[in-house]
């Protein structure tokens, strides 16, 4: 019974403790609830005031943007108003200028149409006058045919023929007068031009020969440069190209040969290999090739000093290196290189004088001549090489026309070949310019025309351009127009085989017909 009641007391205890038990759990969990539900609540007010804050914003950028936006189109919308109103201005004053040219043109049609009425009424009378005056015209003639007993036609054509031939004596005696003048005034003219041109460049011409003479320091030497039978100097010949003359001149040795540039070369290195002692054959070949380059270099060097002191730029290379190789090229003793850039000044100069480019000028008179530095194995006249060399490396047209009509192998198309002709001839003509004497070459040009006179049909010669060319006139009955060519080209053989001359000879034959009526 005891363990009844203490059973039954443990689970009212039990029962008590789980009933405290759930009343303070409920107790903490409705505080803990109330707690949740204020927080919730407090969040709930903070998320709605951030929410109203960030509305507030998006408001106001909403706002901002629009009012942005707002600003853009009214102002992108005047800007349209504005150019509209200017074009409906530039429209306004376009269609108010082609109404006034409307009126002025209907002003005009009307001014026309009165103007054609008065000019029909006009013609209508002038044709009614013309009428009347070649009926009295007609009248006239016929009155006048009676007096003259002549018709119409017979006394149209004495009228004509007499005034045809008062007309040709006039205008022959006006065409002779104004040649004439002009006659006078070119040769005026261009004699005050060439003084002017001759007295500013006036410099004189050291005449050159065909030998160079190198001075030994004693006669022993020459044995030394002949060599044991004769080696070394048929080396040094072999590699120069020129002839050693060692005669019985004493301490003295002779290089002759026509090219200046070979005996420049066999001078340095002779002096060269005396200095240094040792002469056998590779050790003339070693010099001799030493000294050529070394000249080489001069020559460029040579040529680039003279287009400077001319105020020539632009040149090719290879041209300038011509130029310096006429450095050691010489015509009729006149050194080329001195020559060229004479005529270059006078060219410049005249140039100048004429209102031409002084600049092409001076080009074409350093260049005219540069076709005797090509190698000689080069066939043609020099002037033609020159001109294909200038084409070659891109001269101006005129300066290359020049170069290869200066001696008329071409044709002149330019004022300038003109120039470089006379330069040309005004540098080789002047007194001490050029070696040969004025005996010989008298004789030389009587000799030309001695030669060509000598052929059958030929009537008259005349030695011309410096004995440059030969003009042939012959007898037309004798010769004719296929002979003529023959005859050409017989002279030119001819001239070749019996005579000697620098350049070239140009032959011309030239076969006129007249015919002849007398009136008795």
């Amino acid at each position: 019974m005891n363990e009844v009641i203490i059973v039954v007391g443990a689970i009212v205890g039990l029962l008590l403790g789980f009933g405290v038990a759930y009343f303070i759990t409920q107790k903490s969990f409705s505080s803990k609830i109330k707690e949740a539900e204020e927080k919730a609540n407090n969040i709930i007010k903070e998320a709605e005031k951030e929410a109203n804050n960030l509305k507030k914003e998006k408001l106001l950028e909403v706002k901002e943007e629009w009012h942005k936006r707002k600003q853009e189109f009214e102002n992108e919308y005047q800007q349209r108003k504005t150019k509209i109103q200017a074009q409906e201005k530039l429209l306004k004053s376009q269609e108010e200028a082609l109404n006034s040219k409307q009126e002025l043109l209907s002003k005009k049609e009307k001014q026309l149409e009165l103007t054609e009425q008065d000019l029909k009424q006009k013609e209508a009378q002038i044709k009614q006058k013309l009428d009347e005056i070649e009926s009295l015209k007609i009248a006239q003639i016929k009155k006048l045919e009676e007096i003259s007993g002549l018709s119409s036609e017979e006394a149209k054509k004495i009228l004509m023929d007499n005034l045809i031939n008062e007309a040709k004596a006039d205008a022959a005696q006006y065409i002779k007068q104004i040649r004439d003048e002009a006659k006078q005034n070119a040769q005026r003219e261009a004699r005050n031009i060439i003084l002017e041109a001759i007295q500013r460049t006036a410099s004189d011409h050291s005449i050159e020969s065909t030998v160079s003479v190198v001075t030994l320091e004693s006669d022993e030497m020459k044995g030394r440069i002949i060599g044991r039978e004769g080696r070394n100097i048929r080396a040094f010949e072999s590699a120069t190209g020129v002839d050693l003359i060692i005669d019985d001149t004493p301490e003295a040795v002779v290089i002759s040969g026509f090219d200046p540039f070979r005996r420049e070369v066999a001078k340095i290195a002779l002096e060269r290999l005396m200095q240094d002692g040792r002469i056998h054959p590779a050790r003339i070949e070693e010099v001799v090739e030493k000294v050529r380059n070394e000249l080489e270099e001069e020559i460029i060097k040579v040529g680039e000093q003279t287009t400077l002191e001319l105020g020539i730029h632009n040149l090719h290379p290879e041209l300038v290196r011509l130029v310096g190789k006429m450095k050691y090229r010489s015509s009729y003793g006149q050194n080329l290189l001195n020559h060229s850039i004479e005529v270059a000044y006078l060219c410049g100069i005249m140039a100048a004088e004429l209102g031409l480019d002084p600049q092409i000028a001076k080009r074409a008179g350093l260049l005219h001549d540069i076709g005797k530095c090509v190698d000689q194995n080069t066939e043609g006249p020099h002037a033609l090489i020159g001109y294909e060399l200038a084409k070659k490396y891109k001269e101006h047209p005129a300066v290359a026309n020049a170069i290869g009509a200066h001696h008329e192998d071409i044709d002149m198309e330019t004022p300038y070949a003109v120039l470089v002709q006379a330069a040309d001839s005004i540098s080789g003509a002047r007194p001490g310019a050029r070696r040969e004497s004025l005996e010989n070459y008298v004789k030389r040009l009587e000799k030309l025309e001695v030669l060509a006179q000598s052929f059958q049909g030929v009537q008259k010669t005349f030695a011309i351009q410096a004995g440059r060319e030969v003009r042939v006139i012959v007898e037309p009955d004798k010769v004719d127009d296929i002979t003529s060519d023959q005859l050409a080209h017989d002279i030119a053989k001819k001239i070749e085989q019996e005579m000697e001359y620098p350049g070239q000879i140009k032959v011309t034959v030239i076969r006129e017909r007249r015919s002849f009526a007398f009136a008795k």
